[in-house]
């Protein structure tokens, strides 16, 4: 079976004007170790496409598997629990705590947990000498640069090991050289820990870096 498998995905949103589809039965499937980057048009669902694997929305029809479970048949406490262990998010807008430190910000997922032990502060440090931060542990999210803020983000996306990494326009605010740099960050380091990578970007260039590429187009993933 695979790790990720999505089949006749679907997801209708209902409003006052009426229903609009913005998934139309999109069939996946992936394992670790695996990259796909997403690209389409502004509007064409990829950031709720990710949601749903990330378990932040849920498909109106169809199904998904992940890691061998069903997580919509889960409470929304089991729900909750699986999502913070197995999936790790990065966002166009790296979302740090700015009364946090760089290293404070990076154990956060341990929270939910219960709290970081001394080996999680090891493991962050860790990272964070990975993305070349370790003499910022101690700083502020206001005292970095974009490029800084959004590699601390993939750290903490990366805290619990999870088996799935989901970034959501990683590199949309970041200038050339410094979207390149996290491009690179993200495709090596899912590499090296053989990790589940889903990228949802405008990048063309981004997107072609990747093993694979697919575009949303009319609600469904096709060739990119």
């Amino acid at each position: 079976m695979p790790d990720l498998a999505l089949h006749s995905l679907t997801r209708t949103f209902t409003s006052v004007a009426g229903s609009l589809e913005i998934l139309r039965g999109v069939d996946l499937e992936m394992n670790r170790g695996d990259a796909l980057a997403v690209t389409g048009p502004s509007g064409s669902g990829k950031s709720t496409l990710l949601y749903i694997i990330g378990l932040l929305d849920h498909p109106t029809a169809g199904s998904i598997s992940l890691m061998g479970q069903t997580p919509f048949a889960m409470s929304a406490a089991d729900q909750a629990a699986f999502r913070n262990r197995h999936i790790g998010f990065v966002f166009q807008d790296h979302h740090l705590l700015p009364q946090c430190t760089v290293l404070e910000n990076v154990l956060i997922p341990k929270l939910a947990g219960g709290g970081s032990t001394a080996a999680d502060e090891t493991r962050a440090k860790t990272l964070l000498d990975r993305v070349g931060l370790t003499g910022r542990i101690t700083h502020k999210p206001a005292q970095l640069s974009g490029g800084e803020r959004q590699r601390v983000a993939v750290c903490r996306a990366l805290i619990n090991q999870p088996a799935v990494l989901l970034a959501d326009e990683p590199t949309g605010n970041l200038d050339r050289t410094t979207a390149e740099s996290v491009g690179t960050l993200l495709l090596e380091i899912s590499r090296e820990q053989n990790t589940l990578l889903i990228c949802v970007t405008h990048s063309t260039e981004l997107a072609g870096r990747f093993p694979t590429h697919k575009q949303l187009l009319d609600g469904r993933l096709v060739e990119g």
